[in-house]
């Protein structure tokens, strides 16, 4: 357990940098000329939104079972426990949310420029959310598209993130489960994909950074736990005496 707390304890200090240094600069959103920059930051964004969140889970499932290389049966229960952490997260996320209430950036932009008043908004239905933040910025030209739509979709409370949840979640099994396999592309670009999720809440006025620091901790607990779990279970995490030379050959190559 000391092992798994060091690597993933390490994969979430890395996660915490962005919001911890946003946090200390003082910066707060506030809407811009939105660019290709934004927009790509919006993809990533849509990696984590549904219906995309699932196939991306599912891609990534497939990719840690064939990097783990567990027999069936000890594969099946990893698999439980992958998605275990994942639906536990989001629904501790979703409970925290109702319980705390803290209305997104944009909510309140929408507050000071259109009248829009946040305990109203929250107590209206989620489809009545949406109409009213589509009526809200149809005549707004600075606003792209693309974010009016996602603003309409995302209507829902901002504490903690779920989106960093589920990013820093992946982020932190990859750091847990496929370190001691030595992946460390894929524990290298599961990080920088977290990120910029991450990165993305904040520059498309949907979190406070302190939403994503709360949500990188839980995620860092639930993965810590899985990750043992995982080792307790179905087997060690080191590299089979079968792969030791692939892995060899791989790392050698030029």
């Amino acid at each position: 357990m000391k092992d798994i707390l060091k690597r993933t304890t390490l994969g979430a200090l890395l996660l915490l940098l962005l919001p911890l240094a946003v946090m200390v600069s003082g910066w707060r959103w506030q809407p811009v000329e939105m660019g290709l920059g934004h927009q790509i930051l919006f993809w990533f964004t849509e990696t984590v939104t549904r219906p995309w969140g699932t196939l991306t889970s599912a891609i990534l499932c497939g990719w840690f079972l064939w990097c783990l290389r567990f027999r069936l049966k000890p594969a099946v229960f990893l698999l439980a426990i992958i998605v275990g952490a994942i639906l536990i997260g989001q629904y501790t996320k979703g409970v925290i949310k109702e319980q705390v209430r803290e209305p997104r950036p944009y909510v309140l932009w929408l507050e000071q420029q259109r009248g829009v008043n946040p305990e109203t908004f929250y107590q209206q239905h989620r489809k009545q959310r949406s109409q009213l933040v589509s009526e809200a910025v149809a005549e707004d030209k600075q606003l792209p598209g693309w974010l009016k739509r996602h603003w309409a979709f995302e209507t829902g409370f901002a504490f903690p993130s779920g989106h960093t949840m589920f990013a820093a979640s992946w982020a932190l099994l990859g750091v847990g489960l496929l370190w001691p396999r030595r992946r460390y592309v894929t524990i290298i670009v599961l990080l920088v994909w977290a990120s910029l999720v991450m990165g993305s809440r904040l520059a498309l006025g949907m979190h406070w950074p302190r939403d994503l620091i709360v949500a990188t901790l839980f995620s860092w607990l639930f993965v810590s736990l899985a990750t043992w779990l995982a080792q307790r279970f179905c087997g060690p995490l080191g590299v089979p005496l079968q792969e030791q030379q692939e892995i060899a050959e791989r790392e050698n190559q030029p």
